[in-house]
């Protein structure tokens, strides 16, 4: 099938390319024209024949909504728009509905898999009408992980981004919790190789996991994290996460204490951030602060 593809960053760029080796044509916008195989929206409207899908990868809040919006007066009935970056869930139903009055499709889906996603595929939950999510399942299909699992039509409109705000608090509290034992690890005399402990998780044990090997590949850089300032960023869905848990009076002590971690790292040079924001690194390429 052919797609337009708007947003070539670090996750946008390397889905263009599994996408096209999966034997799909896509057609990608981006501000950036060394990036770019069109130079503008109307001109990806343009090269595209109908129905068209358009997926939207840009920072969720004003970007993504400036995109729709001008997408919304240059698509047609039955063409379909993909938001597939960070947005909160109750702007895909704002979304939904303002497509929807032009007789345009909308479909939310929340992608996990940062920089690795490329050769190791991207983990997908989406949401909207099932006639919507058709018209964009060859692309689904394309970018998901090999196997049965990785990818979930979440339910309605929203369902998408809330499973990944969900997802993204848990990972939160997982990475917290590897930096909690890291750091206690590394104050005790006794433990002489506190790296090697973390690589003896990595089989075995019930603490195993991608985040625990992407731990161990962080110390083998860094083997103390000395270079790294004990600062993290959170990129909003912890918030949300946190918010939603309130709004349906859902404890969540474990995810909302991760969020109040990385707040203090903004406070004081914090050994546990040190941890966390390797960890961003490594599988979202996120960026880190030198000291």
């Amino acid at each position: 099938m052919e797609l337009g593809l708007v947003g070539l960053g670090k996750m946008g760029g390397n889905m263009r390319e599994r996408i096209r080796r999966a034997g799909h044509t896509v057609l990608g916008y981006d501000r950036t024209p060394d990036l770019a195989d069109v130079h503008s929206l109307e001109e990806l409207v343009g090269k595209l024949s109908g129905p068209r899908v358009i997926w939207v990868m840009v920072p969720a809040g004003e970007a993504t909504q400036t995109t729709i919006d001008q997408l919304a007066e240059l698509l047609e009935p039955g063409d379909v728009v993909v938001d597939g970056g960070n947005s909160r869930w109750t702007d895909d139903e704002k979304h939904a509905e303002e497509l929807a009055a032009k007789g345009i499709g909308f479909v939310d889906c929340g992608v996990s898999g940062g920089v690795w996603g490329l050769e190791n595929g991207y983990a997908l939950m989406y949401g909207g009408d099932k006639e919507h999510v058709a018209k964009v399942q060859p692309v689904f299909d394309a970018l998901k992980p090999e196997g049965d699992s990785g990818s979930v039509h979440a339910g309605k409109v929203g369902a998408g981004h809330f499973a990944k705000m969900v997802h993204n608090g848990i990972e939160y509290a997982m990475m917290q919790a590897y930096a909690e034992g890291w750091e206690l690890l590394e104050k005790i005399d006794s433990v002489t190789d506190v790296r090697e402990v973390f690589r003896s998780w990595q089989e075995g044990t019930v603490i195993r996991s991608w985040l625990l090997d992407l731990a161990v590949n962080a110390l083998d850089g860094d083997e103390h994290l000395d270079e790294l300032r004990g600062y993290a960023q959170d990129s909003g869905e912890g918030r949300w996460t946190v918010e939603a848990a309130i709004d349906n009076a859902v404890p969540l002590p474990a995810i909302t204490a991760s969020l109040f971690a990385r707040f203090s790292s903004r406070q004081e040079d914090s050994p546990q951030m040190k941890m966390i924001a390797a960890l961003r690194n490594q599988f979202g390429g996120h960026a880190v602060e030198k000291k």
